[in-house]
């Protein structure tokens, strides 16, 4: 059976072989479980989508312990999304980044004009702050089979997945099943923003801090 661990130096030195080797964890965040790998190796990328049953059409996200990663891994937050994040992350905000050149994620979903893009996001949890910067970014997905509720608890991980994920992290209950809210650039749409998802921020939340002090879309 796979373990079940807290948060310690030897669960994280654990995780951390786990991850270079290939390997799946579950992590919990601030808003429900997920499950993770390195985002950067396509055949652990594979092995979320096949132990949740996804499509692959359906994107995962890159977790991250802070905004300066954004950098290191090749990823731009566009206009106004770099105003949002000050605002909303860390937190259950997840805004669509554009790729640079130099951005060499397996999670990358091609637009079609020609940019690559990314959802990223900073989780607002202690545990989950402290297992990314033990072990990185992390491309991740909720912790549950598809079409199933996200896990809310380790144990409802563990039933969803079983062996299948090499260990798993317990933090404790989360606050909910709903998950964080999508936002993309569009400068076509109401806002220059499209809301892919709403979740735990709602929609009226993000457009009003657009407007904050006199608002505007740029920089």
């Amino acid at each position: 059976m796979s373990a079940v661990c807290t948060v310690t130096d030897e669960s994280l030195d654990e995780a951390r072989r786990i991850i270079a080797a290939g390997g799946l964890v579950v992590i919990p965040t601030d808003t429900v479980y997920g499950v993770a790998c390195d985002p950067r190796n396509a055949d652990a990328i594979a092995r979320i989508y096949e132990a949740k049953g996804r499509p692959r059409f359906k994107a995962l996200q890159v977790l991250l312990a802070d905004v300066d990663q954004l950098d290191e891994l090749g990823l731009d937050l566009p206009a106004p999304l770099n105003r949002l994040a000050a605002q909303f992350m860390p937190g259950a905000f997840s805004p669509i980044a554009e790729a640079r050149a130099d951005c060499d994620l397996k999670t990358l979903n091609p637009t079609p004009r020609g940019v690559a893009t990314q959802g990223v996001r900073i989780p607002h949890s202690t545990a989950a702050l402290r297992i990314l910067a033990a072990l990185g970014p992390l491309a991740a997905s909720s912790a549950n089979r598809s079409g199933e509720e996200s896990a809310q608890s380790v144990q409802e991980a563990v039933a969803a997945f079983g062996d299948t994920v090499d260990l798993y992290f317990d933090g404790g209950p989360t606050q909910g099943h709903v998950a964080s809210t999508v936002v993309a650039a569009n400068p076509l749409s109401r806002d220059g923003i499209d809301i892919l998802r709403e979740g735990v921020i709602p929609q009226s939340a993000i457009r009003r801090a657009l407007h904050v002090n006199g608002g505007g879309l740029g920089e």
